[in-house]
């Protein structure tokens, strides 16, 4: 079957260079939108018989990316591919994967179901939400893999930041993992903040076991959203004689002045990866995916 790549138009240079990694047939498409705001989809190329990866990820207009991929997908089964798989680097409504009050919507289930109704036999996502959730087999019924960015953002950490043997720190304990493997990576030691709400109003923020006092840190996340939780991680290392502090996450979402707020609370620098882009979308994941479809 001849390896071919198609990217919606949330991820689109992301798929160019994951073709380029992979010495892959990029499709062309034409992917457009009604004045009533319907999503017109084509794919452009001969279909019949095509091994294909659709790259996109659910970033910002969620609903609209994924009705795209959607359709894209429909639109190569029903055009011949022999294969589809599905790269979403960022996979959007997976934290709410648990009906906390009765009624409610299971929306990661919800996602995942149509994602394999359409005709998705394979599926590859990076540092997916799964907080509540410990395999994917739980979730999908298709071969899915979560990959980890964490590695190539240790990687670019090393090579392009001066930090001797940073401390890293999870903003929580949800946050360990990714703190451990770059932890790992970098050959540094590695801590996770605990929060104790003082008021409806004030946190308090403290190391479990490391001291942080002349350290310089990197904190590390799935994701930066609002950056509320990263500047006041910032502040209170500050506060305990941390020396320079780089944020990092996989997915740099960067809402509501995030940047600005984290910038403010006295960062160093922030980091994210190309899986969303953004003004710091600076680490590259096409050769972790390209090597993930291999």
């Amino acid at each position: 079957m001849d390896k071919v790549i198609i990217g919606g138009s949330s991820s689109y240079v992301l798929a160019i260079k994951i073709a380029r990694e992979l010495n892959a047939t990029l499709l062309g498409t034409d992917i457009k939108k009604f004045p009533d705001g319907e999503k017109y989809v084509r794919i452009e190329g001969d279909l019949e018989g095509v091994d294909a990866a659709v790259v996109q990820s659910m970033y910002l207009n969620p609903d609209e990316y994924l009705m795209e991929y959607f359709l894209m997908v429909e639109a190569l089964k029903e055009s011949g591919a022999k294969k589809v798989t599905g790269v979403i680097p960022y996979f959007a409504y997976a934290r709410q994967d648990e009906r906390f009050k009765p009624g409610e919507a299971i929306s990661l289930k919800t996602v995942s179901k149509i994602i394999e109704t359409v005709g998705t036999d394979q599926l590859f996502t990076v540092d997916m939400h799964l907080h509540r959730v410990d395999d994917m087999s739980k979730i999908f019924n298709i071969p899915a893999e979560n990959l980890t960015a964490i590695p190539d953002i240790a990687h670019y950490i090393g090579e392009h930041l001066p930090l001797e043997k940073p401390l890293i720190i999870g903003p929580d304990e949800e946050a360990e993992q990714w703190a451990r493997t770059a932890a790992e990576h970098l050959e540094t030691d590695y801590d996770v903040l605990e929060k104790k709400r003082i008021s409806s109003t004030e946190v308090e923020i403290t190391t479990r076991e490391l001291d942080v006092k002349n350290r310089n840190v990197v904190i590390i996340d799935d994701i930066i959203s609002t950056g509320g939780t990263i500047a006041k991680t910032i502040e209170a290392l500050k506060k305990k004689g941390a020396k320079k502090i780089v944020a990092a996450c996989t997915h740099p979402i960067l809402v509501d002045n995030a940047l600005k707020k984290i910038y403010n609370a006295g960062a160093y620098n922030v980091i994210g990866t190309t899986s969303i882009p953004s003004p710091i979308s600076v680490v590259e994941i096409a050769g972790t995916l390209a090597n993930a479809l291999k």
